[in-house]
């Protein structure tokens, strides 16, 4: 099914756009649905859903699959239950466009691991295409005012972004070394694994006394959340990373505020200030550069990152 959609562009493009979509959707179930008990049904139906199609896949692969228990699980952890727990708390505390603006700042997350763990080569390109990003996410945290960020005071929700944006690089990272299976094998593991990991911090949001189950708006974010963003989304994610690698793939992060941005203003409401026009040129301007200075890298004939 992936494979008929073509281009690894349109692949990841969707998943963008489904992204976008879902930190909008994150911010609708704000009141609606507890953070944790959000990231623990998300993952158990999801999970549910795909069994039935990934069943076959799982058993043609079982094979390969012996021994890579820690594998699913560190990624089911990292990816699924640790992002999306951090996002959906962080949401409390910040706006959508914040939020996404935050997140473009992790393909440089992704530049440095693959660099420090797998050596891969980057050219110079690429790094003043990440550098512009960097500058697009700074823009955001300082409100337009650069020279806030002297005495920045980081807003809890930014923070926890900070943290989420960590999860998502290293399972972005672990992705480059995804076992040779089936790509419904690999979502369905990290969605199960993900489920599993989602218990225990889902108890402490009880003992806390914080749960809060879904009502009639929390339970309608839940279902549009369990079939794109944790099903299409991540399986789109996966069959990228696999035809263009982690280092290209997470550059097209920097188009989730892009769609987002606009789904927050057209939806939420939410004002559009002018800084956030400029950080999300700068951040559509560093993508542009570094898949420039990717493709001038491939023909001077350096090896594939």
């Amino acid at each position: 099914m992936l494979s008929r959609l073509g281009h690894p562009y349109m692949l990841l493009g969707l998943t963008s756009l489904i992204w976008g979509a879902n930190a909008v959707a994150g911010k609708l179930a704000v009141g609606h649905v507890s953070p944790m008990m959000m990231t623990l049904l998300r993952w158990a139906l999801a999970s549910f859903v795909l069994l039935p199609f990934a069943w076959p896949h799982l058993q043609r692969d079982r094979a390969v699959l012996r021994g890579q228990a820690g594998y699913f699980v560190l990624t089911g952890l990292l990816g699924f239950t640790g992002f999306n727990s951090i996002f959906y708390l962080a949401l409390n505390y910040t706006t959508a466009i914040h939020s996404m603006i935050v997140q473009s700042s992790m393909p440089l997350v992704v530049f440095a691991g693959m660099f420090m763990v797998f050596r891969a080569r980057t050219s110079r390109l690429q790094l003043l295409g990440f550098s512009l990003t960097l500058v697009g996410v700074l823009l955001t945290a300082a409100h337009g005012d650069l020279t806030t960020l002297l005495h920045l005071e980081i807003n809890r929700g930014d923070g926890l972004m900070v943290l989420a944006v960590l999860s998502f690089g290293a399972y972005t990272i672990l992705l480059s070394r995804k076992p040779k299976v089936h790509w419904l094998t690999s979502i369905f593991l990290i969605s199960l694994t993900a489920t599993l990991t989602s218990i225990p911090v889902a108890l402490a949001e009880s003992a806390m006394g914080y749960t809060q189950w879904p009502d009639a708006q929390g339970w309608a974010v839940l279902a549009f959340s369990v079939l794109l963003p944790s099903i299409a989304s991540q399986s789109l994610y996966i069959r990228g990373i696999e035809m263009i690698g982690a280092n290209r793939a997470n550059l097209f992060v920097n188009l989730v505020p892009i769609f987002g941005t606009l789904l927050a203003v057209l939806i939420l409401g939410e004002p559009l200030f002018a800084y956030h026009v400029v950080a999300l040129t700068l951040v559509l301007g560093g993508i542009l550069l570094a898949e420039v200075g990717k493709r001038n890298q491939r023909v001077v004939g350096r090896p594939k990152a």
